[in-house]
């Protein structure tokens, strides 16, 4: 296998040889034959192509240390020769929840845009997702889910210390838990990002639980009913944490009006707070399209239309530039 690749399909063919299906992110996925004789792989005819290379790139693994001493995988997606002088605008993507591994699969057109402006692309292995079993995830969820966020926060740090970037010219980006861990690490560190893109996210946790889908969320956050969890709910609650006059990022959020899984409710509120309270005169924005939901099953015009608008927003924070075609 490629060095940082995944494995997500298996079948046994009558001969005895195996068919692997390997996702990288720089390649699109392809089966694979496994010869059980001499155990050597060769490529099929079964797989995807695109018109999109990135045969320039490359894909790195590195670790950050987290607060408590955990090491947190960082698969960093750059252009080969990249000089780490501080000057490339990075973007950092997370997710850390519900036992989701996040592993490799193909970027596509957007991140190769985002790499020919300059852009260096990161996706950090946070605790809360299933990575490394369950352990994993359960330090990152219900009263542990501070971690989660002092891993992201740890990730961001690592990327400037090691100089990739500058706190100047990185940005964030998630989405539903994903969005409330912008929320929090914006709440919490708000020197760290220039910019920060929250989709579909959760920013009010003391009463998420109360919504139409809220309760399924209860094992994993935590209720307000249970003492212990309701203390740490509170603490990192990314709208009862945005201080008045504080130097926020730019934001931009998004949201769709028939989301059934993340209240919508919580992106207007935390706007408005946002608007509100914000001190660095930087952009405070939100999206509502009135026909999407949580993004799952948006049709092609809403899901082009949403990555135009957060990719016109983050090259205008960071000061990038697609070059002339």
């Amino acid at each position: 296998l490629p060095e940082v690749a995944a494995v997500d399909e298996l079948a046994v063919m009558d001969d005895g040889s195996l068919l692997v299906a390997v996702k990288t992110y720089l390649e699109p996925p392809q089966f694979v034959r496994v010869d059980e004789a001499s155990g050597k792989s060769v490529p099929t005819k079964l797989g995807q192509t695109s018109p999109v290379s990135f045969a320039d790139v490359e894909v790195v693994r590195e670790f950050a240390t987290s607060r408590d001493g955990t090491r947190i995988p960082l698969n960093i997606v750059r252009k080969k020769g990249l000089k780490l002088n501080g000057s490339a605008p990075l973007l950092l993507y997370g997710y850390g929840g519900y036992n989701v591994s996040q592993v490799p699969k193909f970027l596509g057109a957007a991140t190769r845009m985002w790499l020919d402006a300059g852009g260096v692309y990161v996706i950090a292995n946070l605790r809360g997702g299933g990575e490394f079993g369950e352990d994993w995830h359960a330090q990152g969820s219900l009263t542990k889910k501070q971690n989660v966020f002092d891993d992201f926060a740890a990730s961001a740090q690592y990327l400037v210390d090691k100089g990739y970037t500058t706190n100047a010219r990185m940005a964030a980006i998630g989405g539903s838990n994903g969005g409330l861990l912008m929320g929090a690490v914006f709440t919490q560190h708000p020197e760290l990002f220039r910019a920060v893109v929250s989709m579909v996210g959760i920013y009010d946790m003391l009463r998420v639980e109360l919504d139409p889908n809220g309760a399924f969320n209860v094992t994993e956050f935590g209720s307000v009913k249970n003492p212990e969890q309701l203390k740490a709910l509170h603490a990192y609650s990314p709208y009862h944490h945005v201080q008045d006059g504080a130097n926020y990022p730019a934001i931009f959020m998004g949201t769709g009006e028939t989301d059934g899984r993340v209240n919508p409710m919580h992106s207007r509120k935390m706007i408005a707070r946002l608007q509100a309270a914000t001190g660095s005169g930087r952009p405070v924005l939100l999206s509502i399209n009135a026909h999407a939901g949580h993004g799952i099953g948006s049709s092609l015009s809403i899901r082009t239309g949403q990555t135009a608008d957060l990719y016109a927003f983050l090259f205008d924070q960071l000061g990038m530039k697609y070059p002339a075609q």
